[in-house]
Order: structure tokens, then C-alpha cells, then sequence
């Protein structure tokens, strides 16, 4: 089965960095083109076609892509090449259900709208992260159950390994404060306002419990104030760190946070972040969701909170802080589960086997999967 990823997509995003260095490492055939994601789709459209070679029995279109699947569409009919199309998100969902930017009667909500739902149209396979996810493609986009396979996140399991590759950060950090680490775009669904509302509760109790919340964007201004409202001194805002130093961010905390957000999407998704705390052997706070809960269980792979969140955070915060060997239970049981199957080359075998249940099989096979 030869793949080519096609579209406007950034090479280094997790989810498709993931997906095609697994497909890579367990020998499949897969090739690239792409155009920058920064570009206007009308503009992408020429330097794509210019690129683009007809070797290939599949065109995956990765997240965000959506512009691009009337183009693969297109070459995909010319060529008899199946549309794998992995949004990750839709636009709608993202723009006008999470980030509220404009109201659900708007004309961009209209738009995206439009847009997501030709995209989908448009493909052989739709990809869907969680099972939630693929429940709301299905309901809001009128799509046949059939036409949607759950393909979970994956994570980098070279870059995010366990703290042993880290023994300089374990050194220095032998005699500091117990650190509960945060990182992130400052989306609504990551609800930072409850972790900066949990570390007003901490403070109130154990002095000796630090937060440190990297990243930037939507929601950071207003958790920022908040947090200077109550005059937090336990909570260390950092900008945005090269993504090279974020293993080393996790490996020098105690605990991470995933999501506590109160957004629909945040029901539906479980963010790149779990995964690849979890690949460094850390527990892992986050709230119940029904996505959640399709991968993990709470006190084995995960500590989940309930409502009131804020209230709820604090309480799993302090009780890992105190309960040593709980919180590296959960964390030696969260790593076996993502190493095992959500590595890199799992998530390809995965989606090699969705890929040939649908289209059928092609090839000698070879590492479990098949190549022509």
C-alpha cells in the first residue's frame, strides 16, 4: 500500500509527524506532497499539482486540510486513488463551538460549516481521534457511520521517553517543590482558569506545591489575571519553549495536567499532551470525559477529576503529593498502556489495518503491514 500525504499541513504537528514516521518504521510506502500550511489554499492549489506524483494508491489529506480535499478529490478520480481525510478537528467545531469567535447564526459559522461538510463529502475515509469525536462528525455532518474509523492519537515515543534519559533534571530537582506542569495553547478546552482556581485552593493548604503553565494564547490574559487577583505566588507563567524542551519541562515535574475545559470539544478529545506525559512515565491529572474514559481508568492509567473541578484538581493534587506510591503506580501502568499502543508504529498498524479493511489488500506484507 503506498500512501502519499498530501495538502498544506504543517510536517511537524504530532498527529501527522506520528502517523507517518510509524507507517515509516514498520516499512510501508509513504511519500509526501505538501505545500506550507501558511499559505492560501488558492495559492497552495499550483505548487501541490506541481509536486504531485500519480504512484501512490492512497491520497491521506492530514488535519486541518480541509481546503485541500477538493484538489485531492480531484487527482483521486483521475487516478483511482481512495481520500483518506484525517481532520483532527472540524473548523466549525473548532472556530465557532469552542472558540465562540462568531455565533452559531453567523455567516462564517455558515462557511466553516460548508466547508467541513464538503471536506467530509469529499473523502473515502474520514479518521476521527476518539470514539466521541466520530459520534459528533456522524450526527453533526449527517455522515454514514460506515464512512468513520477511530484512529487515537499517537505519540512521539523517542523524544517523550521516560525520566531515566533525563538524570540531570532528576538531580536538580531531588530537594525542590513538588511541581504540577501545564502546557499548551490557552484554548477554552484546556479550562486553565480551573488549574489557576485549583492553585488558589493549593496555596491555602501546602505552601510547598509550585504550578508551572507554558504556552500561550486564547485564555492565558485572563488566567493571568486571575491568578495576579488572588495573588498567587505558587503559579509560574512561561511563553512559549521550544518544542525540543518540553520533554525536559515534563521530566522535571511531579505530576501534568491534561484538560479541564467545559467546552464540548473537551469532551470529545483527549490533547497530544497525555499521551506524551504518560510516554515519560508521569501521572497524569485530568478531567472525566467520555473520551477519557475510552483509553484510560481512573487510579490505574490516570487520576481523573470530577465537578467542582477546581476543588476536585486540588484534592488529586495533594493526595499524588502525599501518596508516592499511588502516583508512580498510575504512572508505570500509563506508560506500559502508551507504549504498547500508541507508539508510533501501533498507530500505523492501526490505520494499515482500517486501510485495508475498507479498500482491501495490496502487497507482500511485511513488518505487519503490506507494501507493494
Amino acid at each position: 500500500m503506498k500512501i502519499t500525504f498530501f495538502g498544506g499541513y504543517d510536517p511537524a504537528y504530532p498527529r501527522g509527524s506520528v502517523i507517518r514516521e510509524g507507517l515509516r518504521l514498520i516499512g510501508a510506502d509513504v511519500s509526501e506532497c505538501r505545500a506550507d500550511s501558511r499559505l492560501k489554499f488558492w495559492t497552495r492549489y499550483p505548487l501541490l499539482l506541481s509536486k504531485y506524483r500519480r504512484d501512490s494508491d492512497c491520497l491521506f489529506v492530514p488535519q486541518f486540510c480541509q481546503k485541500d480535499l477538493p484538489l485531492a478529490k480531484g487527482l483521486g478520480l483521475i487516478g483511482s486513488k481512495k481520500i483518506i481525510f484525517d481532520p483532527l478537528a472540524g473548523r466549525y467545531e473548532t472556530k465557532i463551538v469552542d472558540w465562540k469567535r462568531r455565533s452559531s447564526d453567523s455567516l462564517s459559522a455558515w462557511w466553516n460549516a460548508r466547508i467541513d461538510r464538503a471536506a467530509f463529502f469529499l473523502s473515502d475515509l474520514v479518521l476521527a481521534d476518539t470514539a466521541a469525536h466520530k459520534s459528533y462528525y456522524c450526527s453533526a455532518f449527517g455522515l454514514d457511520p460506515k464512512k468513520v474509523d477511530v484512529l487515537p492519537l499517537g505519540y512521539d515515543d523517542v523524544m517523550f521517553a521516560p525520566v531515566e534519559d533525563f538524570p540531570e533534571t532528576q538531580n536538580e530537582r531531588a530537594h525542590s517543590d513538588f511541581e504540577v506542569l501545564f502546557y499548551g495553547s490557552f484554548l477554552p478546552l484546556h479550562g486553565a482558569d480551573v488549574i489557576v482556581e485549583a492553585a488558589g485552593i493549593v496555596a491555602g493548604i501546602d505552601s510547598g506545591v509550585r504550578f508551572r503553565l507554558i504556552g500561550s494564547g486564547q485564555t492565558l490574559a485572563s488566567v493571568k489575571a486571575a491568578a495576579a487577583a488572588r495573588h498567587l505566588q505558587n503559579i509560574e507563567f512561561i511563553g512559549w519553549l521550544p518544542a525540543l524542551t518540553i520533554p525536559e519541562m515534563i521530566a522535571s515535574a511531579d505530576v501534568c495536567l491534561g484538560i479541564f475545559g467545559r467546552t464540548e470539544k473537551s469532551r470529545r478529545v483527549v490533547p497530544h499532551k497525555v499521551f506524551q506525559a504518560m510516554g515519560m512515565r508521569k501521572a497524569v491529572i485530568t478531567a472525566r470525559t467520555p473520551a477519557a474514559e475510552e483509553f484510560f481508568r481512573h487510579g490505574e492509567t490516570v487520576y481523573f477529576c470530577e465537578e467542582p473541578l477546581a476543588e476536585s484538581l486540588a484534592r488529586a493534587i495533594l493526595e499524588l503529593k502525599t501518596d508516592t506510591e499511588r502516583r508512580e503506580r498510575i504512572a508505570r501502568q500509563a506508560y506500559r498502556l502508551v507504549k504498547e499502543g500508541y507508539s508510533p508504529q501501533a498507530t500505523a498498524r492501526r490505520l494499515i489495518e482500517i486501510i485495508e479493511s475498507r479498500f482491501g489488500r495490496r502487497g507482500k506484507k511485511i513488518n505487519g503491514s503490506i507494501e507493494t
